[in-house]
C-alpha cells in the first residue's frame, strides 16, 4: 500500500469536567458531547520526513506529529482534509489524531487494536493540551455521556435520535489556556458536577429529547464562566426569543441549536465513528 485514508467525525462538546492526572492515560474529561456528519479525512504516506498538511496547507500540528512518533520511526506525510474550521470547538485535533493513528497503523501493518490506537491519540491530545475527551466520542460515535473517572475511552450512549443541528462560529478559544488556568478549571468542574447529576438522570430514560441536553449544556456554559462572548450570548437570546434552545460549543465562541437561526450552518447529529475509507 502506498497510502491509506481514514475518516473521523467532528465532535461538539456540550459539558466537560477536567479529570487532572499526572498519568496521561488517566487524564481525561467527563461530560457530554456528540459527533457530527462532517469530520476529517486523513491520508497517510511514507516520506523522508514527517510533515502535516491541513486542506493542502503546511501546518504546525504537534498532536498529529506526536501520534506518528508514538507509532513508528518511519517519517510520514499526513494530509488532513476537512470542511470544518480548526480551533473552533469541533474536536478536529482529536479527529485528526485518531484518524492518523488508524491510517498509519493500516499503512505500516502495525497490528495495533482499535482501543490501543484510540489511547495513543488520546494521550497525544493530553500531552499537547489540545483536548481531553473528543477522541473518546469519535472512537464510539453518537451522543455520549462520560461518567466513569479514570477511564478515558469509557462512555454511554444517550438515547437521542440522529437529527439536524445548526451552528455558527465566531472565534476560537485556546484549549491550552483553559486547561492551564487553575482558577478557571475549578469553576468549570464545580459547574460540571451539577450538570453531570442532570445527565445521570437522562441516561436512565428510554428516549431523550436533545433539547433537554442543550438546556443542561447552557446552564453549564453560564455557571462555568465560559459563556462570555457577546456574539454567542446574542444568538442564544435570539433563539430563545423564538422559543428554541441553544448553547455554546465547548471550547469555541460558537453556538449550536436544533433550530435554524440567522447566519447558521447545518450539520447532523450522527452516530458514525472513525473508519477506514
Amino acid at each position: 500500500m502506498e497510502k491509506v485514508s481514514t475518516f473521523a467525525p467532528g465532535n461538539i462538546s456540550c459539558v466537560f469536567k477536567i479529570i487532572h492526572r499526572e498519568d496521561a492515560t488517566k487524564m481525561h474529561s467527563l461530560g457530554m458531547g456528540f459527533t457530527v456528519k462532517e469530520g476529517v479525512v486523513v491520508t497517510a504516506f511514507r516520506d523522508s520526513q514527517t510533515t502535516v498538511l491541513f486542506n493542502e496547507n503546511d501546518i504546525h500540528f504537534p498532536t498529529v506529529a506526536a501520534v506518528v512518533q508514538k507509532l513508528t520511526r518511519q517519517p510520514m506525510r499526513i494530509e488532513i482534509a476537512s470542511p470544518l474550521p480548526l480551533g473552533c470547538g469541533f474536536g478536529l485535533s482529536g479527529a485528526s489524531a485518531l484518524a492518523t493513528a488508524y491510517a498509519v497503523n493500516t499503512l505500516l501493518r502495525l497490528g495495533q487494536s482499535e482501543s490501543e490506537l484510540a489511547m495513543t491519540a488520546h494521550v497525544a491530545e493530553v500531552e499537547n493540551r489540545t483536548g481531553l475527551g473528543d477522541v473518546c466520542s469519535q472512537y464510539h460515535g453518537g451522543c455520549l455521556v462520560k461518567l466513569k473517572e479514570g477511564y478515558p475511552l469509557d462512555a454511554e450512549q444517550l438515547p437521542v435520535r440522529e437529527q439536524p443541528i445548526f451552528y455558527r462560529y465566531f472565534s476560537s478559544i485556546q484549549t491550552r489556556d483553559v486547561l492551564e488556568n487553575i482558577e478557571q478549571r475549578a469553576q468549570i468542574n464545580n459547574a460540571a458536577d451539577e450538570a453531570l447529576r442532570e445527565l445521570e438522570k437522562l441516561i436512565t430514560l428510554d428516549s431523550v429529547d436533545f433539547n433537554a441536553c442543550i438546556r443542561v449544556s447552557k446552564s453549564f456554559a453560564i455557571n462555568s464562566g465560559l459563556l462570555t462572548d457577546a456574539n454567542v450570548q446574542r444568538v442564544i437570546r435570539q433563539v430563545e426569543d423564538e422559543k428554541g434552545v441553544a448553547s455554546m460549543i465547548m471550547l469555541g465562541n460558537a453556538v449550536f441549536s436544533t433550530q435554524a437561526f440567522e447566519g447558521a450552518e447545518e450539520t447532523v447529529l450522527s452516530k458514525q465513528r472513525v473508519k477506514r475509507l
